[in-house]
């Protein structure tokens, strides 16, 4: 079973998965895009000029905490931006992506595509 990792390792490399650098491009996925929640947040912000906190969650599925640590978590790395303000008395929070998220994604999407090809031509 260990020759048949290396074996399929081997041919991953073949079939364009060995960065310039000639590492791994495994090693250069990028974690933070990676997690299903930031994934889908950079996601939808990648296809709506702006998002309420409210749209996010309903959108996901998920938690006001949940979703309130992830988009910090993209926000830190200057993958989003958070504008807060007041519509009335009620608190609103509109999230943007940046130019440096829309890159990321492109590059975690490539990456992907490149596995994608990989597995199949294997």
């Amino acid at each position: 079973m260990a020759k048949q990792g290396a074996a399929r390792k081997s041919e991953a490399v073949e079939h364009g998965l060995k960065g310039e650098r000639g590492g791994s491009r495994a090693a250069e996925l990028d974690r933070l895009i990676h997690e299903r929640v930031r994934l889908g947040i950079v996601s939808a912000l990648a296809v709506n000029d702006s998002l309420s906190f409210n749209q996010l969650k309903a959108l996901l599925k998920t938690s006001d905490g949940n979703l309130s640590v992830h988009a910090r978590r993209l926000e830190e790395a200057q993958y989003i931006t958070c504008a807060k303000s007041f519509e009335g008395r009620m608190p609103k929070t509109e999230y943007r992506l940046t130019a440096a998220g829309r890159r990321a994604l492109e590059r975690y999407l490539d990456h992907m595509e490149a596995l994608i090809r990989a597995t199949r031509q294997a």
